[in-house]
């Protein structure tokens, strides 16, 4: 799947460059008047389209429930771990204040949020920007594991279209953080991770019926929390949701599950429905001139999101070079550390006054560095960690998952 690693590597990348040359070279970036697609919307949305293409084959090839939250959680929480470590050291130290918003939060309810990685569905500002992706892929991983231990798992393609035409008609309805308005921030973070641990615990249960509760359980914790108390509108909530379906129905179709016509059929549906729920909501929310900008960068980064995954899925029997895939294997570390050096790049090295390609360039080389180092001496570790204890699970919290139905594509 080295076209995987190359889509990866490709949306890191694009949201590390974007964020940085806002700080190195804004006025050459200004210059270039590109104002028809956001780059860090589009990586992202590359992000989810992957996202959705794996993670369903991750549960599903081993079967266990306990395997995949073993796994998952040791692919990213040690480095999340180190990340938001490093970019609170400045602060500890008393010589950097915490990112905007954090101040008026408990640390406790701070902490919590992000160990589940929640905390932008729960109205707690991220302690690095671009830690709110981690949100949607928690809410994702709930929903997948709910849909697997109730059978239901191979039913991508009509829940993402359902997602998608959701978000269009009531999707600009729904309100947001509405529960951490009425109860407050504090008691629903403290709720919604034990309820989340609840079903976790639940869900890695060798009782088919407890587990299947627990994979209920976790999926009506994501509904909710996406429905009512998201940071972002709703229906963007249930887009990016949608998106990643998206990846999932194209998984089947790949592997004989669905017919190919299906997944193309519903991410055709969704990028239209996609389309006009950001069309729609800027109409309501947003004067005209800004309703027409928003209109056309977000259906440019759609488009183009869409477009790349079809290029890099075309790829797909091809050789990639390895340089590219190599990008794609320590994404994770680009993606994640980028804003840390930035923070660490302006900490001691002062904010440019000036366009500052030669900073840029360094930032990048530097970048790429740090995060081959963190991918071999984090990331690979706790990733091998995680197959061990996976290995070690109970033979009976399997879950039988029956071949490929033989359908023609």
């Amino acid at each position: 799947m080295a076209w995987l690693d190359l889509l990866r590597g490709i949306a890191a990348m694009v949201v590390a460059l974007h964020h940085a040359t806002y700080y190195y070279v804004p006025r050459w970036r200004a210059g270039l008047g590109i104002d028809w697609f956001d780059p860090g919307l589009y990586g992202v949305l590359v992000f989810f389209l992957v996202s959705g293409f794996i993670i369903p084959a991750s549960l599903e090839r081993h079967g266990q429930v306990r395997r995949f939250w073993i796994g998952r959680v040791l692919r990213i929480h040690p480095l999340l771990t180190t990340a938001c470590a490093i970019t609170l050291l400045p602060y500890l130290l008393g010589v950097r204040g915490l990112r905007a918003g954090l101040e008026a939060y408990r640390p406790g309810t701070a902490v919590l949020a992000h160990l589940t990685m929640l905390q932008d569905v729960l109205a707690v500002p991220n302690v690095i920007n671009v830690l709110w992706t981690l949100s949607y892929e928690m809410l994702f991983y709930l929903l997948v594991v709910a849909l697997f231990v109730t059978g239901t798992h191979r039913l991508s393609a009509p829940i993402a279209v359902t997602l998608a035409a959701a978000a269009v008609l009531v999707g600009g309805l729904l309100p947001m953080a509405a529960l951490s308005r009425t109860a407050g921030v504090g008691p629903v973070t403290a709720l919604a991770a034990l309820v989340m641990v609840t079903a976790i615990a639940a869900a890695v249960s060798a009782r088919p019926s407890v587990r299947t509760a627990g994979g209920i359980l976790g999926g009506v914790l994501a509904i909710v929390l996406v429905g009512v108390n998201g940071r972002i509108g709703p229906w963007e909530s249930l887009i990016i949701l949608a998106v990643m379906f998206t990846g999932t129905a194209l998984y089947r179709a790949e592997h004989g599950q669905i017919h190919s016509r299906t997944a193309v059929l519903s991410a055709a549906v969704v990028l239209v429905c996609a389309v006009t729920a950001g069309a729609l909501h800027a109409r309501v929310s947003m004067a005209p001139a800004q309703a027409d900008a928003f209109a056309v960068y977000w259906s440019g980064s759609l488009l183009l999101a869409a477009l790349t995954f079809a290029g890099g899925r075309a790829l797909r029997h091809r050789r990639i070079p390895r340089w590219l895939t190599g990008l794609g294997a320590i994404s994770f570390s680009l993606y994640l550390l980028h804003p840390v050096l930035l923070m660490l790049s302006d900490q001691f090295g002062g904010t440019p006054d000036h366009d500052d390609a030669v900073r840029l360039t360094v930032f990048v080389a530097v970048l790429i560095a740090v995060s081959a180092l963190t991918y071999r001496y984090i990331e690979l570790p706790f990733q091998r960690l995680g197959r061990r204890i996976g290995r070690r699970t109970a033979p009976a919290a399997r879950i039988t998952e029956p071949a490929p139905d033989n359908v023609s594509s």
